[in-house]
């Protein structure tokens, strides 16, 4: 394992170990959480689901509450050093 294992590659190890981490939480919230998925055989006889309480729980998650009041900045810093008036 030592000999392909050099320090260059230890950047790429960690991108690729945050994108699969991010892949497979976004897969199994999908699978647990998302009211259009049917595990459920009960659900799957049913054509229409009557689940809005649910659906509605799902999309308004907890980062999306917190992200509705911030501003849409990127680099907010950065921002305010270049876009201040103060001359």
């Amino acid at each position: 394992m030592g000999r392909w294992m050099k320090p260059e590659v230890y950047p790429l190890m960690a991108a690729m170990t945050f994108v699969t981490s991010m892949c497979i939480f976004q897969l199994t919230r999908n699978i647990l959480l998302n009211p259009d998925v049917r595990i459920n055989k009960d659900h799957r006889r049913m054509a229409v689901l009557e689940n809005e309480e649910e659906g509605e729980k799902y999309v308004e998650h907890g980062l999306r509450k917190f992200l509705r009041t911030r501003r849409p900045e990127i680099m907010p810093a950065i921002n305010h050093f270049f876009s201040d008036n103060d001359k």
